[in-house]
């Protein structure tokens, strides 16, 4: 049950942003494929960062050390790009314009969204 939640929470926190970012967008689609394409992105994005981000850290550990954690937005941008690119290939109405300052502030923002909501709402886990 509560990886059904933090996919809900997902999805909500893709869909805030969308609303905020005109360059992050769902494109001209009908209100029922919109919500299935933020459900869809929330999956997507997920397990982007479920398999690339630990590949990222360690590999660029020297990068997070110099830059004192800094370098970890430009890699939340970086794969919030990427699944924009992969939700392009599934044909899904959502795209990212640019990296700098589009990708890296939405992914700022749906990281925050989601840390609210999970502190919010508790995920049954507990």
């Amino acid at each position: 049950m509560g990886i059904l939640i933090r996919l809900a929470i997902s999805a909500v926190a893709v869909w805030i942003t969308t609303w905020l970012f005109d360059g992050i967008s769902l494109g001209e689609a009908p209100v029922g494929k919109k919500a299935l394409a933020v459900i869809a992105v929330a999956v997507i994005f997920g397990v982007v960062n479920a398999v690339l981000r630990p590949v990222i850290k360690v590999l660029g550990c020297w990068a997070y050390v110099l830059t004192l954690g800094i370098v970890s937005f430009f890699v939340n941008g970086a794969l919030l790009m990427l699944t924009s690119w992969i939700a392009g290939q599934l044909s899904l109405p959502f795209h990212v314009d640019e990296f700098w300052p589009t990708a890296v502030l939405g992914a700022l923002v749906i990281g925050v969204i989601s840390w609210v909501l999970n502190l919010v709402v508790p995920d049954g886990d507990d």
